[in-house]
């Protein structure tokens, strides 16, 4: 595997490549990032991926300084999965002088749910996201869905600037007790990390009602997050929405069987945690 950090030699490295597959991370790898080099390497050879904690997508009071950074275990990670690159720049590499023209989401999109609550947030992603494509210009480019409106942003926003890069959207990778794969799961205490699965389990109890016919969304969400709140939680929400376009359902919708995906974000202790679950 090559470990490149100009975007110079990146390109020198591709040119020529029509059907790359790229992983863009944050690195501090896990099963679940592992998972989607597998996915790529599905749809397209070679596989790349990136390894970068992008500033702009964290807020003043977020954990840009303490997200973990474990490079060393991600390269071995990566090598044993047969990665072809690792594009890992600096941020002088990527920044080279302040990014003052950024992507903005639009607002039904951007400033819903996530990014209500990380204002900011998407700007920094699709910004981020639109430069990594620049430098390694994939053919097809995967995201997981536990962050499922980023990955409907990242993919709304390829389509709208005719990118020619496929986003392919990969399931949630689960621990054996239901809990979403994330690198900022090991920020919990053994008591939390017991209690932690109890998010998946509220979705899921939330959808079971959905599919069971409950008409009242706003009822059904007011008692996911006064159960995690009970259990000493501090939700952000628990929301019920479209599918297609993650807005509220009508009750039309409803009726009309509306493809659903119940979205969840909740801190535990000092860890914010997300999931969702497709109903």
């Amino acid at each position: 595997m090559k470990i490149i950090s100009s975007i110079e030699e990146l390109r020198d490295q591709l040119r020529g490549q029509l059907r790359t597959a790229f992983v863009p991370t944050m690195g501090n790898l896990h099963e679940g990032h592992l998972s989607l080099m597998r996915l790529a390497r599905t749809h397209g050879d070679p596989v790349v991926a990136s390894i970068f904690v992008n500033r702009l997508q964290f807020g003043p009071n977020e954990d840009f300084d303490k997200y973990p950074r474990t490079f060393q275990a991600d390269v071995e990670k990566l090598e044993k999965e047969g990665v072809y690159v690792l594009f890992a720049p600096t941020e002088r590499d990527l920044y080279p002088e302040p990014q003052e023209y950024r992507v903005q989401p639009p607002d039904d999109l951007g400033n819903i749910l996530e990014g209500e609550f990380r204002p900011g947030f998407f700007t920094g992603v699709t910004t981020v996201v639109l430069k990594l494509f620049s430098c390694v210009q994939p053919r097809v480019a995967v995201f997981g869905k536990k962050d499922y409106q980023q990955l409907m942003i990242v993919r709304n926003m390829a389509r709208q600037f005719a990118l020619p890069t496929e986003i392919i959207a990969a399931e949630t990778w689960r621990a054996d007790d239901g809990l979403a794969l994330s690198s900022r799961n090991g920020y919990l205490s053994s008591d939390e990390r017991a209690e932690a699965p109890e998010l998946y389990k509220v979705l899921n109890q939330v959808a079971d009602e959905v599919r069971g016919g409950h008409p009242d969304v706003f009822k059904l969400e007011r008692k996911a997050m006064d159960a995690l709140a009970q259990r000493g939680w501090q939700p952000d929400y628990v929301s019920i929405r479209k599918r297609n376009d993650l807005q509220p359902p009508s009750a039309g919708d409803l009726a009309q069987g509306e493809q659903l995906v119940v979205v969840a974000a909740a801190k535990l202790g000092k860890t914010r945690l997300i999931d969702n679950l497709e109903v």
